[in-house]
């Protein structure tokens, strides 16, 4: 997938391979926040955002997920379209 410059995309997979996943393989709510800021920074998530958030949350939805986090992630999909 190429990357256009506008994206958030490529700070996206940045963050959730560099923070995210490297630190406990897990998203925690500071996390998924930070997730959120960055995709929603042009007020818009892009289909490479989704693409991006897609995979993201699928591999997080393998691990252990506290409820909210849970949650969280389920209302964002639906409201994004993720």
């Amino acid at each position: 997938m190429v990357m256009s410059s506008e994206s958030g995309a490529k700070q996206l997979m940045g963050y959730s391979f560099l923070v995210v996943f490297a630190n406990d393989g897990t998203i925690s709510e500071k996390e998924l926040k930070m997730l959120e800021r960055i995709a929603l920074e042009d007020k818009v998530v892009d289909e490479e955002e989704k693409h991006v958030l897609r995979t993201i949350f699928t591999r997080a939805e393998k691990t252990q997920l506290s409820p909210e986090v849970s949650e969280d992630i389920k209302k964002f999909r639906q409201k994004y379209d993720i």
